[in-house]
């Protein structure tokens, strides 16, 4: 089996590990990282459940082999929240009832944090992102009161 050390920078610290060049990002964190807020849902890239940022752009990680992230910045849901309290778009989705089971949601959120810190929309937020719980109305109310949290900021 290839395998090659790789270090990236994961939710702003330095993370050295062996990745199997067959691995993916998604496995890489939750297994080797122990960063279990990414989960994994479909593996093809189509839900949104594992959602990432990539040197700051939201990337599905079941998408992108863990050596490509090499030298690379990545932020997971753990990464977005501020310090112990909940990330605002955590908050605004439990405010919201825009959350039910809770597996597609820390793609959400960060999707949620990318689009408000860089001026996205619904379309931004919801774009690759499948939830077969919520029906997606408390999760376009929960980004209406994030956006409307930043623009007030």
């Amino acid at each position: 089996m290839n395998v090659r050390r790789i270090t990236m920078r994961v939710n702003g610290t330095a993370r050295t590990a062996d990745a199997p060049h067959h691995l993916t990002l998604a496995d890489h964190l939750r297994t080797a990282l122990r960063l279990t807020g990414t989960h994994i849902g479909c593996g093809t890239g189509d839900c949104g459940a594992c959602v990432v940022l990539l040197d700051g752009a939201p990337v599905c990680s079941c998408l992108v082999l863990a050596v490509q992230a090499d030298g690379r910045e990545v932020t997971t849901v753990e990464g977005v929240a501020d310090g112990d309290r909940p990330a605002a778009a955590q908050r605004a989705l439990v405010e919201e009832h825009g959350l039910q089971c809770g597996f597609c949601t820390p793609g959400l959120i960060v999707r949620m944090a990318h689009a408000a810190r860089h001026g996205g929309g619904e379309q931004d937020v919801l774009a690759g992102h499948l939830c077969r719980c919520t029906g997606y109305e408390g999760i376009r109310a929960a980004w209406r009161r994030l956006a409307a949290e930043e623009d007030g900021r």
